[in-house]
């Protein structure tokens, strides 16, 4: 293990693992900072919906001849947008509208694909991910993305916040509820498109949600959360990175492993100091 640690360290000075350092770092950020206000909002399946739409806008990029990311950046907005009006007027049904939006955006996707003449492409890359594929072009999109989901979340976090914790109270404040449910989506669709070279369509929804839910065990504010979700993601995505790297695996499938693997064992160390220091309690005779 020592001596593929070096090996590794010496990869470093490589190009290509540079730019995938970048990417875990941006990749990161989003994350943890989309994340939280996804797993605190309650939000993860639709965050899943929102993902799986993106197929589709992969596939278009392929049918048209134009650039992927943003090809797919537009079209997963223009999904995300549709889930949130259509989730806002039918709540009673809105698991059952996201269902159907993540299942068509993978159906459109594969059939552009087929009507897509002699195109080569390896799909797996955009499905489960391949950090160490990722270019400079795509780290400009992906800093650019990032600038703007940390900028419109400093803009509206006192809202963000009100709106995570009480619909109600943010709606009585009067803050723009249905507002700030469609500047979420959208947030999250840039997110999504920010990390499917990283970890993939098929992988996305556990970076969105696994970090936050470990920085919410130990966070007392929001802001707080956001730190160690971002803290967690950088850890996870370096991690997988290495270990992809060491045992030639996909390195998306190896950054959620490491991040799945971490989650379980948080909680069942948590249990288990639980389940020891619980006071116990003598019965008066």
């Amino acid at each position: 293990m020592t001596e593929s640690l070096g090996f590794f360290l010496d990869s470093l000075s490589m190009g290509f693992m540079q730019n995938a350092l970048f990417a875990a770092l941006f990749s990161a950020v989003a994350c943890g900072v989309i994340g939280s206000l996804v797993v605190v909002n309650r939000l993860v399946f639709l965050a899943g919906g929102v993902a799986h739409t993106a197929y589709g806008g992969v596939g278009l990029a392929f049918f048209l001849g134009t650039p992927v990311l943003p090809t797919t950046v537009g079209f997963t907005l223009a999904g995300s947008l549709a889930m949130g009006a259509l989730t806002l007027t039918h709540r009673e049904r809105s698991d059952t509208v996201i269902g159907v939006l993540w299942a068509s955006g993978m159906a459109l996707g594969v059939i552009l694909l087929d009507l897509t003449p002699g195109y080569n492409v390896d799909l797996m890359s955009y499905l489960f991910g391949s950090i160490l594929a990722v270019g400079t072009d795509d780290l400009y999109l992906m800093a650019g993305l990032n600038l703007i989901i940390l900028v419109l979340v400093f803009f509206f976090y006192k809202d963000f916040l009100a709106l995570s914790f009480d619909r109600e109270f943010a709606s009585a404040r009067g803050a723009p509820v249905a507002f700030l449910h469609f500047l979420l989506l959208g947030l999250v669709a840039l997110t999504v498109v920010m990390i499917i070279r990283v970890v993939g369509l098929i992988l996305v929804i556990a970076l969105v949600s696994i970090p936050p839910s470990l920085a919410g065990r130990h966070s007392s504010s929001l802001r707080a959360m956001m730190f160690f979700a971002v803290m967690w993601s950088l850890a996870f995505c370096l991690l997988g990175l290495f270990f992809s790297f060491v045992f030639n695996i996909s390195s998306g499938a190896a950054i959620i492993a490491v991040a799945a693997m971490a989650y379980f064992l948080v909680i069942s160390l948590g249990w288990l100091l639980r389940t020891l220091f619980r006071p116990h309690h003598q019965e008066e005779p």
